[in-house]
């Protein structure tokens, strides 16, 4: 495993988001990813991204300076939570797949199943406290 930590940025709005990142968070035994709500002002500069990217899609910065959208980013949280390297291994080889659901869960996202969304709990770390 090349990168052992990194930060993901996500839509503090969304309960299926923050859903999402709690199961993460339970894959990431060692708290190797830093996790923030792209509401928060510096967001976007944590991962090398613009305010539009952050907004379009969850966003990835590994330790090793790697930056990923979409479903790539997801495939390098889970390699890092995991400490695997299949994960991105299997998005290298289905990476047109992955993206086509990636985008599915994306536009549906409010009409999956969520929990209270992580900016209401905690308004604070998305710059409305």
């Amino acid at each position: 495993m090349d990168v052992l930590a990194g930060t993901l940025v996500f839509d503090g709005d969304c309960g299926f988001c923050t859903r999402s990142l709690g199961w993460l968070r339970l894959l990431d035994a060692h708290a190797r990813i830093a996790t923030v709500p792209f509401q928060r002002p510096d967001a976007a500069a944590l991962v090398d991204a613009t305010p539009q990217q952050c907004r379009a899609e969850v966003r990835w910065k590994g330790a090793d300076g790697a930056t990923a959208g979409g479903s790539a980013a997801v495939a390098a949280a889970l390699s890092v939570a995991l400490q695997r390297g299949w994960p991105r291994a299997l998005h290298a080889r289905t990476a047109r797949a992955q993206d086509t659901v990636y985008r599915w869960v994306a536009r549906h996202r409010s009409r999956l199943p969520g929990t209270t969304p992580w900016c209401i709990r905690h308004p604070a770390d998305c710059g409305r406290g």
